[in-house]
């Protein structure tokens, strides 16, 4: 039995973790990280904690679904408490990344701007699109509800750096973030990434490849945010059996 520990337990995601691993044989909601009252029925044998080192130390993996700062206090701690780690987060800064790169090398770590597996499959396919349509023009657009807090999303930066490397680009030196004015013609390589926030979308993303008299449009949309914790707990089953190193939802499911 896989005893799992949840930082961001009172969230949306958090919560249809909780209820996903009701329904599992060999795993269990066992640390349940919170600094906020439960809303909603908690299993009976589950222990609640404001104290990031204790979920570390009770919990056989732990699965962040939080804000960009509640993934540094965690990672922070797992310096000092190594405990495989399934982070879902959006809109880390360098500094975190590298904190994440840096944690990796002490225990294992999956990161995953999406959890979905349907996205996991979408990047490989913009990647080869990318790489076989090279004279096409590429725009992404992504759409999330009226809460989501950091923009673009990180599923589109994601899409946007295979994007780049199926060309051999850096996305950091050919991403636009908006248009506005007499801004001259589209270069031939830039790749722009917008975001529309509105309403209720769980998330719709669309990598388009444009070229005079066709193009193509691969498309994705979640449904409901259960897509999300379902691919996490697929990943947190997968990640107590690797060694240590910084892994993609891809790699569980061998797509790399």
């Amino acid at each position: 039995m896989i005893n799992v520990g949840i930082h961001g337990s009172t969230g949306r995601v958090g919560r249809l973790l909780i209820e996903n691993l009701k329904k599992e044989e060999d795993a269990r909601a066992y640390m349940l990280h919170a600094i906020e009252e439960f809303d909603f029925a908690l299993p009976d044998d589950v222990e609640i904690t404001s104290e990031t080192q204790r979920l570390l130390q009770k919990s056989d993996v732990v699965i962040d679904f939080t804000i960009a700062v509640g993934t540094e206090t965690l990672l922070e701690a797992a310096l000092s408490n190594p405990t495989p780690l399934v982070i879902g987060t959006t809109g880390l800064s360098q500094h975190q990344l590298n904190l994440l790169k840096e944690a990796s090398t002490k225990m294992p770590i999956l990161y995953s701007t999406n959890m979905s597996l349907g996205v996991a499959v979408l990047n490989k396919l913009v990647e080869l699109a990318s790489k076989s349509l090279v004279d096409f023009d590429i725009e992404i657009v992504e759409q999330h509800h009226r809460y989501k807090k950091d923009a673009p999303s990180g599923t589109a930066i994601t899409l946007g750096e295979h994007a780049a490397r199926g060309r051999g680009l850096d996305l950091d030196d050919v991403r636009v973030s908006g248009r506005n004015g007499l801004i001259g013609e589209r270069s031939k390589d830039e790749i722009a990434i917008m975001a529309l926030r509105g309403g209720d979308i769980v998330g719709r993303h669309t990598v388009g490849f444009y070229n005079d008299g066709e193009f193509i449009e691969l498309n994705h949309t979640a449904t409901s945010r259960d897509t999300f914790a379902k691919g996490a707990l697929r990943a947190t089953k997968w990640i107590v059996n690797q060694p240590n190193g910084l892994y993609h939802i891809s790699d569980c499911l061998g797509l790399n």
